[in-house]
């Protein structure tokens, strides 16, 4: 994994319309050493973080509600966090960037509770329910969310965020990832809760864990890391969704050594995805979220129907 990792980093930085090289970095020039710190390693660096945090929330999710099929981006989660930047956007436009995460977060926070308080009514013998009702739920906050935009005259504003790309990542635009790079390190410090966790409410409270305190650290881990990301780089599909199942095939429940494969293949996937976005219409590109999107459906498609041909 690691080798593919670092092969598929080296692709990222040298893919590009600006003209960059190792022959131009082994030698003193100034223009390829800017173009390698302002732009080629940030938006490396921002696909890597994002790829590998998105995974770890879907993995959260995946075991807070006890069901393989869902992830931000099928919870209605991210559609919460656009509704919050939507109303920075309009009613708080100077306020400072914290200031403005908080309400992202906030926001994201609520929506990931109200869909959980949803998923606790629903029938867990038929886990498809889950996210057919957390689809729904996201249709209905991404609809409030257009028609918000529609009427302050944001919709293109709203179309960035829900396009994933990174062609806008420069030095001094991406660094808040690293807080979602930070919290998943957390995650893995207390990666055996969460698997804890996973066995449901009553075997947690059996074992001596505090179930609500490592719920409610995994629902703020999910909506700041999904807030930001979604700041920074917009919606990134099934990512979250495909990554954590794929690898829970080889390696089963257990986060202290899943987790370090789910984050790696996670960024490899939102790597490969970016570079074939970059060159399949060079100079052009198409946005990775539109790419794995079409890949990551096609999969999701697979698993529901795998399941009930298996069952």
């Amino acid at each position: 994994m690691i080798p593919l990792l670092l092969i598929l980093s080296g692709v990222s930085i040298f893919i590009g319309v600006g003209d960059l090289s190792a022959s131009q970095l082994s030698f003193d020039n100034e223009e390829a050493w800017e173009l390698f710190f302002i732009s080629r390693w940030p938006r490396t660096a921002a696909i890597i973080l994002t790829g590998a945090s998105i995974t770890i929330c879907g993995v959260i999710m995946q075991l807070l509600l006890r069901n393989r099929f869902v992830e931000p981006s099928t919870t209605g989660t991210t559609e919460a966090t656009m509704i919050g930047l939507l109303i920075v956007a309009v009613w708080f436009p100077d306020w400072s960037l914290f200031g403005k995460m908080s309400i992202a977060a906030t926001c994201s926070l609520i929506g990931l509770l109200v869909f959980l308080k949803l998923a606790q009514n629903l029938p867990r013998e038929q886990p498809l329910l889950i996210p057919l009702v957390g689809l729904i739920y996201g249709g209905i906050l991404g609809a409030v969310a257009t028609y918000f935009a529609f009427q302050t005259d944001l919709l293109q504003y709203l179309g960035v965020w829900l396009t994933g790309e990174f062609s806008g990542v420069i030095a001094g635009r991406y660094e808040l990832l690293w807080i979602a790079g930070a919290l998943t390190l957390f995650c893995y410090l207390i990666a055996d809760r969460f698997t804890i966790v996973g066995l449901g409410e009553r075997a947690s409270k059996s074992l001596g864990l505090n179930y609500q305190s490592i719920v409610l650290i995994g629902v703020a881990t999910v909506a700041i890391t999904s807030s930001l990301v979604v700041v920074t780089v917009g919606v990134l599909p099934f990512i979250g969704l495909v990554v954590p199942n794929l690898v829970s095939r080889f390696m089963g429940d257990n986060l202290r050594e899943s987790l370090p494969l789910v984050a790696g293949y996670g960024a490899i996937f939102t790597l490969f995805s970016d570079i074939v976005g970059r060159t399949i219409r060079y100079p052009y590109e198409i946005p990775a979220g539109t790419v794995f999107g079409v890949v990551g459906a096609v999969i999701f498609l697979w698993m529901i129907l795998g399941r009930k041909n298996h069952v």
